[in-house]
C-alpha cells in the first residue's frame, strides 16, 4: 500500500491510529466555485457588459493585456464574492475559478507577456484602481488614467435595468426614496460634520422600488436633500413614462423629505402622489390629543399597545404652499405614547387611515433593509479614496454587486429555501464553495467539495440560470 509520507508535512496531533498530516500540495484550491453562478447572471442579462459601456477606454489596444469589460467584472464578482478592498486582487489575480468567471481564456495567466505576471491571469490592484482614480478632466493623453467613466449614463443605466426586469408595464411603482450616513475617518473631498450623527459623513441618497435598486447618489452631509430629489424626480419620470406611459407613480420617504418643493413637485404632475413622514409640533400633538388620550385608556384597559388613528387636513403657517392630507397614529406603548404622522396626496376613499399608515407607509421599512443590505454585505461604505468622483464610482460597483446578487434572487430563488435570503446568506450558501480547479489544454475541471450541503439546490439554480434566454 502506498503511504503519504513527505518531509515537507505538517504534522498535527493523532486522530486514533491515524496520524494527521497536512500540505501545501492540493494544486489550485478555491473557495469561490459558486462564482459560476454570478457569471451565468451577468451573461444571460447582459449587466456588467452594459455597465463596461458607460466606461471610455483610451489605453492602447495593442499594450493592453486586460480588456475593459474583464477589469469590470473582476471588481464586480470580487464584491459580490465578499472582497472589499482592491489590495485583495494582488491574491486575487491568480485563482483560476474567478479568472473563469470573468472569462480569461487563460485562467492560470501561464501566456502573460512580462515574466514577473507569470501565474496571473487577472489584473492587480494598479491596473484596478484605474477604473476608479480617473479625474474628469483626464483622456486619451493622460499618462496612467485612461479609463474614463461616463457619470450621466451610470446613472442612467440603473434606471433602464429597472425598467427592462418588467415583461409588462406594472399598473403602479412606489418609489422609496432615503439617505443614509456613511462615516469618514479620513480627510475624503467634500467630508462635513453632521450634528445628528455625530461624526463626519457623506449622506448618501438612494432610490428603491421593491427590491431594485434605481439611484444611489453620493451626496455630501451639508446637501439640500430637497433639491436632490426634485432634480432626480423630473429626470426619472419622463424616462419611466416613456416607456410606461399608464404608470401611477408613488414617492414615499421618511419626514426628511418632507419638502414643500418635493411635494408641489408630485402634485403638479399627472398620477404622481407622494406619502412622506411630517415631524411633530405643539399644533400637531393638540389636534390628536384626543385620540392619544383614548390609546391611553385602551392600553390601561387592555395592558397591550393600542393604536387609534386620526384623518384630517392641515396646512403650515409658512412653509407649505397650500393645506395637505394629513394621518396621525396616536399610539400608546408600555413606555408612553408613540404619535406618528404621515402627510399624503393619497385621498381617503382609496386608502384609509389605518391603511395608509400600517400597509402603505410602513412598508417603506423594506427600503432600509436594502441599504443596509448593501451596505453591511456589499461595502458601500467604502469609501476611502481622498476625492467624491473616485467615491461615488466605488458606490457604483458596489450597487452593481447588488444588481447582480438581486437579479440572481428575483429569477432563480423564488421558491426555493433563499428566496427571501440576503446577499450575505447566498454568498455564504451559494458563492463560498470550496473546489479544486484543474486546467488543461481543452478543459476547465472545477471539482466542487462532496460533502457540501446544497449541491441538489446548486444544481436546480444552474438550470434555471442556463435556461434562460440570453438577452444579447
Amino acid at each position: 500500500m502506498t503511504t503519504h509520507c513527505k518531509e515537507t508535512a505538517i504534522n498535527f496531533k493523532s486522530l486514533g491510529s491515524r496520524t494527521v498530516l497536512a500540505d501545501f500540495d492540493g494544486g489550485h484550491v478555491t473557495s469561490d466555485a459558486g462564482a459560476i453562478l454570478l457569471e451565468q447572471v451577468d451573461r444571460h442579462l447582459g449587466l456588467l457588459e452594459r455597465f463596461a459601456g458607460c466606461f471610455r477606454d483610451y489605453r492602447s489596444a495593442i499594450l493592453r493585456e486586460h480588456p475593459l469589460l474583464d477589469m469590470v467584472r473582476q471588481r464586480v464578482y470580487a464584491l459580490a464574492l465578499g472582497y472589499e478592498d482592491l489590495n485583495d486582487h494582488d491574491d486575487l489575480s491568480r485563482d483560476p475559478m474567478l479568472a473563469t468567471a470573468v472569462g480569461k481564456r487563460d485562467p492560470t495567466g501561464q501566456n502573460r507577456r512580462r515574466k514577473r505576471d507569470k501565474g496571473r491571469s487577472m489584473a492587480g490592484k494598479s491596473t484596478l484602481n484605474r477604473l476608479e482614480l480617473t479625474k474628469e478632466t483626464d483622456g486619451p493623453d493622460s499618462r496612467y488614467h485612461k479609463i474614463k467613466l461616463d457619470f450621466a449614463a451610470a446613472e442612467r443605466l440603473f434606471l433602464d435595468i429597472f425598467l427592462d426586469s418588467y415583461a409588462q408595464p406594472p399598473d403602479e411603482i412606489v418609489l422609496d426614496f432615503d439617505n443614509t450616513d456613511d462615516p469618514l475617518y479620513g480627510n475624503q473631498e467634500g467630508r462635513f460634520f453632521h450634528g445628528y450623527y455625530d461624526e463626519y459623513i457623506y449622506l448618501p441618497l438612494y432610490v428603491f422600488c421593491g427590491g431594485h435598486l434605481l439611484v444611489a447618489r453620493l451626496c455630501t452631509a451639508d446637501t439640500d436633500v430637497a433639491k436632490d430629489v426634485v432634480q432626480l424626480l423630473s429626470e426619472m419620470i419622463p424616462i419611466i413614462r416613456q416607456r410606461w406611459p399608464g404608470v401611477r407613480i408613488i414617492v414615499r420617504g421618511d419626514s426628511a423629505f418632507n419638502r414643500d418643493s418635493i411635494t408641489s413637485y408630485c402634485e403638479s404632475q399627472e398620477k404622481v402622489d407622494y406619502i412622506v413622514g411630517q415631524p411633530r409640533n405643539s399644533r400637531l400633538e393638540q389636534i390628536i390629543s384626543g385620540e392619544l388620550a383614548e390609546a391611553k385608556d385602551r392600553f390601561q384597559q387592555t395592558g397591550k399597545p393600542a393604536r387609534v388613528f386620526k384623518d384630517f387636513t392641515y396646512r403650515t403657517h409658512d412653509s407649505w404652499s397650500r393645506e395637505r392630507r394629513v394621518v396621525g397614529k396616536a399610539e400608546h406603548l408600555a413606555d408612553g405614547p408613540n404619535p406618528r404622522l404621515v402627510v399624503t396626496s393619497l385621498s381617503a376613499d382609496e386608502y384609509d387611515a389605518r391603511h395608509l399608515y400600517e400597509d402603505l407607509y410602513c412598508a417603506r421599512g423594506e427600503m432600509e433593509n436594502r441599504i443596509k443590505e448593501q451596505q453591511l454585505c456589499l461595502f458601500a461604505d467604502r469609501t476611502s479614496t481622498a476625492t467624491i468622483r473616485a467615491n461615488q464610482i466605488r458606490l457604483w460597483f458596489s450597487s452593481m454587486a447588488y444588481v447582480l446578487l438581486s437579479q440572481l434572487r428575483r429569477l432563480v430563488l423564488a421558491g426555493t429555501e433563499l428566496a427571501q435570503a440576503r446577499c450575505d446568506t447566498i454568498r455564504l450558501k451559494l458563492l463560498k464553495i470550496g473546489a479544486a480547479v484543474k486546467v488543461t489544454v481543452r478543459h476547465v475541471w472545477i471539482s466542487m467539495s462532496s460533502s457540501y450541503p446544497l449541491h441538489e439546490l446548486f444544481r436546480q439554480v444552474l438550470g434555471r440560470l442556463q435556461a434562460m434566454p440570453l438577452r444579447c
